[in-house]
Order: C-alpha cells, then structure tokens, then sequence
C-alpha cells in the first residue's frame, strides 16, 4: 500500500474511519457502481482460472524471446512489451514500424515487392549479415505506430451482425466497407469481420497473437509456420536459421507462447472513459459527423466467457474501411488500397500524445493534436473535417475535453492511469458532499470523481478511491 506524507493525505487518512459508517448508513448502494479498471488491468467478472491465464500470459507477454525459443532470425522487437507498453502493459508505444512498396503507375498497380521481403521491413536479426534493408527498387516508404490492445476481447465479441447494421445505417457519403479474413488459427472456418489493424486485416484476438509474433520477433508457430527469408532471400535464411520450424510448442499446461499472448490480451479491460456520458462535446462531436464513423457504443454478443458476454462497450469505431484520400499510408493490403484505411477505435486516445498512424499530429496540447490530426482527415472524411473546423474555439475546446475522457479513469487528474498524491492534492477541494446545492454537471472538473453520476463527490467515491488506489 502506498504511503502518504502531505497535510492532504493526513485528511485522506483520517478519513478512512469515517467511511464505514457511512457504508453502514447507505447499505449496499454504495457499491452500486465502481470504478472502471486502469489501463492494463483485467476484465471484471473473469473466473479464477481466467484470471490466472491472464496473470501467466501477462508474465510470457512480457518475456522477452531468446534464439532458442524462437527469435529471429529477423525481427523489430524481442518481446510483446517492446511495443506495447504504454500507459501499462498492453498498450501502444513511440515505436514506428517501416512499411515499403513500389508505388502504382498508371495502370501498373502497386506491388508489395513481396519476392524482395515486402511490405513489412524487420529492422533487426541475430546475425548483421542477415539484416533486411529497404531495397532499392521500393519508391514508397511510411511508418505505422503500435496500436494498443486494451478490450481486445471485447472487441473481438461484438457479433459481425451488429458491425453490419451500423454500415447499412451509415450515410451513403460516408458508408464504410467491411472486410473479411480467414482467422489463421481456423483455416478451414468461416471468414470473420476484421476488427484490427490499421486496414481491418486481423479479425480475432488469437489471429494477432500469431501474425505479430512472427512478423515482429520471428516466432513462427503451427498456423505460420513459415520463417521471413531476409529481403525474400532464402538462401541466406538457411545460414541464419538455427531452430526447426515451427518453434512454438505447447508448454507444461498445453499451451503454446502464441495462446499465453492471446490469453492475456483476450483478458484486458477496455479503457476507461470519464466521465461515461452526458458531456456536452460529445453531442457537438455528434453533430459534426464524427460519430458516424467513430460510432460511440456497440453490445458484445454471447461468447464462452460470461466477463465478455453481453457488455455494452464504448470504442468509437465502426470496424469498417473507409477512404481516408491523402490520409491514407498508400499501401495496399487486401482489399485495403493506398487511401483505405479502417477506422481507429478511439477509447484511449487521452493518453496518446501522437496521432494518425504514422504519429505525424504531435508537438501540441492535447486539444491542438485532436486539431492537427481532423486537418488530416480528407476522402470521406472531408464533410465531417469541414464542420468541426468551423466551429467556434469554445466548441472545439469542449470536443477536445470529450476526447480527453476517452482513457482517463475516475481519480487521475493527470490522466496518467497512476494515483498518487498529486492527483489527490487537486482532488481534496473538489469533495462536495452529499446533495450539494449545485449538483455537479459531466462537464464540472469534479464530474471526474463522481462515480455513481448522482451530482456530487462524497464519501461514497471517497471509498471508491480507497479501494482503487490500494488495489491498482
């Protein structure tokens, strides 16, 4: 448990001996409606096997890979938490990854430069005479940043049915396109509404698990049990090459490296949102289009897990590719072409201080990156960029503090999914009590401790506040 040394935590303390009289007093309402888990936390609900699973893929997740288990021989990270390690375990990081090609001419379409290593470039390898290089013959060349996987299983839980009424009832301007993937661990299954990556081409969890672990660390398994030759070169694959494919066996338990990935990832809470409704930037973020492609809520349909089963979600996505025209990172993948891109879930972006998939919004307050990065959005994009650019600063400022409760938990005034004492320190003077004579509104700077939404901050969220800052 954390310590506390200021005058503010001595009240904090004291406080304590206050609360259970006031849950005597209030019975079990108190408890009516908790606080959301902090990024990288897990799932509520989950049974105490899930929870270990998650627990046990947590540790692998973070582990990083030895030539011996399989790493390499070419590769961009050792381990899962390379990139995906901010603001916790799980989540996004500044890493870039390189992406190449030959660009189309005319009626000379784009080419992957697939016999050459395309379009992935893997920036390391255990032996330098095998390292990969851009070849020379690519004359296109972006970056794409991490994305993070909080509520991952939740995602992957919303019935195709559901992503497939939101596009009928979409705007025929800005109607998206869904795409269909053959998830790599059923090849012989149905084809699956993709739901990850920059253009929609992973459809499940586990898909993920393996893709990434063998085109980011090499790691090849038994539904990709094909090592990336350096630059498509196989004859040089051989001599770098030192373990049999496939090197992800089952351990003790039976499970393999890449399903303690997807255990863990499956598992993850989705990122919190404060507070969860009524801020008025919301309905202008409503007006000028936004929503139509960031759609705010969809419900989870009926999986093997209760915790994932039946959840109302809120990841401002419709799961659907879109033309994003100069927006798009002009590589074709699939039915992805240059200017396709797949709408970005948005839960989480408070914590981000670079935006798009390359991270060119950045340098900016987090109101002047939401600016920098709607600037960007051209294609089908252009009406919805049009009207939030005509709104008032005042309006736009309200879009930006919606935004920023996208990721931001109850309690953490400075949005860093920790509580400590400096958040406490501005918190303290915005403790109202019970039935203040100004109720506190979702847009009020106390809206952010006002868990059960009755219009003040009392020693009810004040036991809230115990309870999350001992136990995160």
């Amino acid at each position: 448990m954390k310590q506390f040394h200021t005058p503010q935590s001595a009240r904090f303390l004291r406080a304590r001996y206050v609360l259970p009289l006031v849950l005597l007093a209030t019975g079990g309402s108190a408890l009516a409606q908790d606080p959301q888990p902090l990024m990288g936390q897990p799932l509520l609900g989950l049974t105490p096997t899930q929870l270990q699973h998650f627990e046990e893929g947590l540790v692998q997740f973070s582990t990083p890979l030895t030539e011996a288990m399989g790493l390499g021989p070419i590769f961009n990270e050792v381990s899962c938490v390379s990139c995906h390690n901010i603001p916790a375990v799980g989540g996004f990081s500044t890493r870039r990854v390189t992406r190449f090609g030959k660009a189309a001419v005319g009626p000379v379409p784009f080419d992957p430069l697939a016999g050459l290593g395309g379009t992935l470039l893997q920036d390391q390898s255990l032996d330098v005479a095998c390292r990969e290089v851009v070849p020379p013959e690519a004359d296109h060349e972006i970056h794409r940043g991490t994305p993070a996987l909080f509520g991952a299983g939740l995602i992957e839980s919303i019935p195709d049915a559901d992503i497939l009424a939101v596009q009928a009832a979409q705007p025929v301007s800005v109607q998206g396109i869904p795409r269909y993937n053959q998830p790599l661990e059923s090849p012989g299954g149905p084809m699956v509404l993709g739901r990850f990556g920059w253009k929609g081409g992973v459809s499940t969890v586990e898909s993920f698990s393996i893709d990434a672990s063998l085109n980011e660390m090499g790691l090849t398994s038994a539904f990709a049990p094909t090592e990336n030759a350096p630059n498509g070169d196989v004859g040089l694959l051989a001599g770098c090459d030192s373990v049999a494919d496939p090197e992800d066996h089952a351990d003790a338990a039976g499970f393999t490296l890449t399903q303690r990935f997807t255990h863990f990832q499956r598992f993850l809470a989705a990122p919190a949102q404060t507070p969860r409704t009524g801020m008025a930037g919301e309905v202008l973020f409503e007006q000028v289009g936004c929503a139509d492609c960031h759609v705010s809520s969809f419900t989870t349909g009926t999986v093997p897990e209760a915790a994932l089963s039946g959840v109302l979600i809120r990841p401002y996505s419709d799961f659907l590719l879109h033309d994003m025209g100069a927006l798009g990172d002009g590589i074709v993948d699939g039915i992805a072409t240059e200017t396709i891109m797949m709408t970005r879930p948005l839960w989480g972006l408070a914590q981000r201080s670079a935006l798009l998939h390359d991270g060119r919004a950045t340098g900016a307050s987090f109101g002047g990156l939401i600016d920098l990065a709607v600037a960007e959005h051209f294609g089908q994009s252009d009406a919805s960029r049009i009207a939030y650019q005509a709104l008032s600063s005042a309006d736009r400022d309200l879009v930006a503090d919606f935004l920023a409760s996208l990721g931001r938990a109850e309690f953490d005034w400075d949005t860093d999914n920790d509580l400590t004492e400096f958040d406490w320190f501005f918190l303290e003077p915005l403790m109202t009590g019970p039935a203040p004579s100004v109720p506190l509104t979702a847009d009020d700077p106390g809206a952010l401790c006002d868990v059960d939404a009755d219009g003040d901050f009392d020693l009810v969220e004040f036991g809230k506040l115990q309870r999350v800052w001992t136990a995160q």
